[in-house]
């Protein structure tokens, strides 16, 4: 497995080649965006670790670099620790959020994770409704024939919600696998995402058939429609 580490701390990027290439893993390494974004076209990583204090551009310009030709995991590692730039950055696409300092043992638990949720995407099928289409394999959603633009967040939802299509999928759930273990309380986001959801996909946003809520438990994706 490849790993691109993109991060202008010298000290950060020699312990990490050290740490990482110990444990089998080939290391590319980055000290700004422009140089992170010519790195990951000439050699595709497997997995992206970025801060988004970078000299020359925010890690934010980075995701959304990256975003916008691979699916590669990006793992966000840094010094900023408001939720708001946690938000941000998993809006724009990065995959998990770090803050700085971690463990070693942490971060390569992340990366394990990130590593099993990408060969599950490469092997995922395809959820077919009357209304919608949601190819899980190639992270795309598509409407009347046409492809349906969702954000990051809006598709991370989806995601969980049809690979356990027919189940109830509690509140705490939902937001500890988008938003991690610090937002499990936060069931406001989740009303604005399913919203919106809601918007792009159901026929009748108002009656939804697709995407239902099971009032004070969780949500429920279902396939053939409510009744």
């Amino acid at each position: 497995m490849r790993i691109l580490v993109v991060d202008d701390d010298t000290q950060i990027i020699r312990a990490m080649r050290i740490n990482l290439r110990a444990r089998g893993y080939d290391v590319d390494t980055a000290f700004d965006g422009a140089s992170a974004l010519q790195a990951a076209a000439k050699h595709p990583p497997d997995i992206v670790l970025l801060d988004l204090g970078l000299p020359d551009m925010e890690g934010g310009e980075v995701i959304e670099g990256l975003r916008g030709w691979t699916s590669v995991p990006i793992i966000v590692l840094s010094a900023r620790h408001s939720a708001s730039e946690k938000v941000r950055s998993l809006d724009a696409g990065a995959d998990d959020y770090v803050t700085k300092p971690f463990g070693m043992d942490e971060l390569l638990a992340r990366i394990r994770a990130a590593q099993r949720r990408s060969v599950h995407v490469e092997e995922a099928p395809v959820v077919a409704t009357a209304a919608f289409t949601v190819d899980l394999g190639a992270k795309r959603v598509s409407r009347d024939g046409r492809e349906v633009r969702l954000t990051p967040t809006e598709w991370h939802i989806l995601e969980v919600l049809a690979r356990n299509a027919g189940r109830l999928v509690s509140q705490r759930q939902l937001l500890h696998d988008v938003w991690g273990p610090a937002y499990q309380s936060e069931t406001n986001y989740l009303r604005v995402y399913m919203a919106q959801l809601r918007r792009k996909l159901e026929p009748d946003p108002a009656h939804p058939r697709y995407l239902i809520t099971e009032a004070g438990m969780g949500y429920r994706f279902e396939k053939d429609g409510a009744a």
